[in-house]
């Protein structure tokens, strides 16, 4: 049976145990529009009831597994609001009460909000040519989607610190080796070394491995309620600056912003 569109954007798939979710619109390099966050949320909160989902994959397509917010068109500081926050911290909240594993295939790129949203599946499996960048300070912004916990609960504070202000891009092998991946494979094995991690946890011990999810997320991310609160609140001060809505026009211009501090 092949993958449906019952939302924009994004393509819905089950097969032996697993539920596919893949980012669908390469042209915008799978930017997250508020149709696909509201079909994931849908989705993953969706498999409590479902006995036939084991494991949960969220992926995308063409270069990227997403660029984050969707900041195209004239006026993109008008589409990102405090609303879009929001609805970022419900996904990945969603993705963490999934009481199933939920597995990120990171095809490519992952930028702000598409990097919250790898770092907050449970392993993040990238092909060799895929990297992370958090990217907001970039447009002004700060990290949200509880990326302020995830990231220096993986990687502590000083490589968070350097993530989050400088918005360095890492390749997946840096990203390896920081503790932000869980596994890395050659583009050309990606496919099957996904298949395979995939399938392994859909023949696992469903109670074990929810029980195990549970345990660890709580003993790694208990500041994660504290980070949307602090996250939220910044980015709503932070979206009515002239240096955010100069940032956004910049990255839809395609050029380097000039910030005042205003």
């Amino acid at each position: 049976m092949p993958p449906t569109s019952q939302y924009a954007g994004l393509l819905v798939d089950h097969r032996d145990g697993a539920l596919w979710l893949t980012l669908d619109q390469p042209e915008t390099f799978n930017a997250l529009t508020g149709e696909m966050v509201l079909g994931l949320i849908e989705e993953l909160r969706g498999v409590v009831a479902r006995d036939d989902v084991r494991v949960v994959v969220i992926t995308g397509t063409g270069a990227a597994f997403s660029a984050g917010a969707d900041l195209t068109g004239d006026a993109p500081q008008e589409k990102y609001d405090a609303s879009a926050v929001d609805a970022a911290n419900q996904l990945i909240r969603a993705v963490l009460d999934c009481d199933r594993p939920v597995v990120c295939g990171l095809n490519g790129v992952a930028a702000g909000v598409g990097m919250s949203l790898a770092l907050a599946c449970d392993l993040v499996v990238a092909t060799a040519s895929a990297a992370l960048t958090l990217g907001f300070t970039k447009i002004g912004l700060m990290p949200d989607g509880g990326a302020t916990a995830t990231v220096a609960a993986a990687v502590g504070r000083a490589r968070a610190m350097r993530l989050a202000l400088l918005s360095d891009l890492l390749g997946a092998q840096e990203a390896y080796d920081a503790g932000l991946v869980s596994h890395v494979f050659a583009d050309e094995s990606y496919d099957e070394g996904l298949g395979k991690v995939v399938r392994r946890l859909a023949s696992g011990p469903p109670l074990a491995q929810a029980a195990t999810k549970k345990a660890v997320n709580a003993a790694t991310l208990g500041e994660l309620p504290g980070a949307f609160e602090r996250e939220r609140a910044g980015q709503s001060v932070l979206l009515r600056t002239a240096d955010a809505a100069e940032g956004m026009r910049a990255f839809a211009e395609k050029r380097r912003a000039e910030f005042t501090g205003h």
